[in-house]
């Protein structure tokens, strides 16, 4: 048998159906089958063992910068501690601009909802003042005929 590689497969010759595809054509379709990239090569990171009899300590931190323990290193907790007040202050922070967006659109609100009942009043004391003119308007306009 032959190499059954992806790029040397043969397909199936329907020439003689009478289609006239050549295997140019068919490659040119489907192109070149896509090959896997090869992984970087890493270091072993060793054993994480201690045995029973070893002191418990600070953990070592002397690793090679390409050593998979420097990339996650274990945190103490003061470090924990550290983590948790920054982010207790970032929240503290971030609620704070909430609050201030919040108090500023409250104060807009209120202004054109005062705006809103100025116009309002206006608005009524036209159409009475409209009314009036119109009441007005219809008893002058009907004495005069009464007089003519």
């Amino acid at each position: 048998m032959g190499d059954l590689s992806p790029q040397k497969s043969r397909s199936p010759d329907w020439s003689d159906s009478g289609s006239g595809t050549s295997r140019d054509h068919i490659d040119a379709l489907h192109g070149p089958v896509p090959t896997r990239p090869r992984l970087p090569s890493r270091k072993s990171s060793g054993t994480m063992i201690v045995s029973r009899d070893a002191s418990v300590g600070p953990m070592e931190t002397d690793f090679a910068p390409d050593d998979v323990r420097s990339m996650s290193p274990r945190r103490t907790s003061e470090d924990i501690e550290h983590l948790g007040k920054e982010a207790r202050q970032e929240l503290q922070r971030h609620a704070k601009a909430l609050q201030d967006s919040l108090i500023v659109l409250f104060n807009r609100i209120e202004a054109v909802k005062e705006e809103h009942d100025k116009l309002d009043n206006h608005n009524k004391f036209l159409q009475k003042y409209i009314g009036d003119l119109m009441t007005t308007s219809k008893i002058t306009a009907s004495s005069s005929r009464a007089k003519k």
